[in-house]
């Protein structure tokens, strides 16, 4: 690979990490003790971005081996030089035409992209045509109209000064994303033994440039819709959000985030 791509690779990729990774790696974790897999077993991690959920696994769960598909050509080699191991792989692959055999693993899972994707169902039915019989298929969303509080105040901030930025907000265009729509989608592409639970996180932030820089990376919604203002109206936002975060004696923003995560058995 060469210098300037490889440099493009990192950073895209330092930017999601800095604006949302480092809370995402912390969400995978909990995640995956939450699914108890076995040890041993074969996993495909559908949407991997840039390694969280994947790295979770190899961390937690003593796979015997695990792919990760994303349709990002950026994030893959990306992944292909930061995690290089004989028991990794990552794979070029659209979350709605998986290029893998019928049954082949023991667990297929997904991490904070189900809401990504277009056809949230044909993605669900193709995690679990590739999933062996009696094999979990699991996912989680953040909780983007809920406690994912560190979104909630800014898109609140934003359409203070800008009710467009209602359009864009992920609460309002996600309306997968909480427990009952995700155990609904799971059952309708059959699966069985379906469950959902909330995953919480700290998310504190040092001070308030620590929750502010993130957002000029022009990774996600929320950096983008930043990016495309004008220098004033970024600087209204930017003081309107540090007047409403809370602050703790020290200085730091005490924020959380909630994700909902949903799993489900093939027959």
């Amino acid at each position: 690979m060469n210098e300037d791509k490889a440099q493009e690779i990192w950073s895209n990729a330092i930017a999601y990490e800095q604006f949302m990774g480092r809370w995402s790696r912390r969400v995978a974790r909990e995640f995956v003790v939450w699914l108890a897999a076995p040890a041993n077993t074969t996993w495909l991690d559908v949407g991997c971005g840039t390694g969280a959920l994947t790295e979770a696994i190899f961390e937690l769960a003593s796979p015997r081996y695990i792919v990760g598909a994303d349709d990002s050509e950026t994030y893959i080699d990306y992944l292909r030089h930061r995690l290089p191991d004989e028991r990794l792989c990552f794979d070029l692959e659209s979350a709605q035409g998986l290029n893998f055999d019928d049954e082949f693993y023991d667990n297929t899972v997904s991490g904070l992209a189900l809401n990504f994707v277009s056809d949230p169902h044909r993605g669900v039915t193709e995690m679990a045509r590739v999933t062996k019989s009696g094999g979990v298929i699991a996912a989680y969303v953040w909780d983007y109209a809920g406690e994912m509080q560190m979104l909630r105040y800014f898109w609140s901030a934003a359409a203070e000064l800008d009710p467009a930025a209602r359009e864009l907000d992920e609460g309002t265009r996600f309306a997968l994303c909480q427990p009952e729509p995700l155990a609904a989608l799971f059952r309708s592409a059959r699966l069985v033994d379906v469950a959902t639970c909330a995953i919480d996180v700290p998310t504190i932030f040092r001070d308030f440039d620590d929750y502010w820089t993130p957002f000029l990376g022009a990774q996600e919604p929320a950096p983008n819709y930043v990016m495309s203002l004008s220098e004033e109206r970024r600087l209204m936002l930017r003081d309107r959000l540090r007047a409403a975060l809370p602050r703790a004696e020290d200085g730091s923003i005490p924020l959380s985030a909630r994700a909902w995560a949903v799993r489900g058995k093939r027959p």
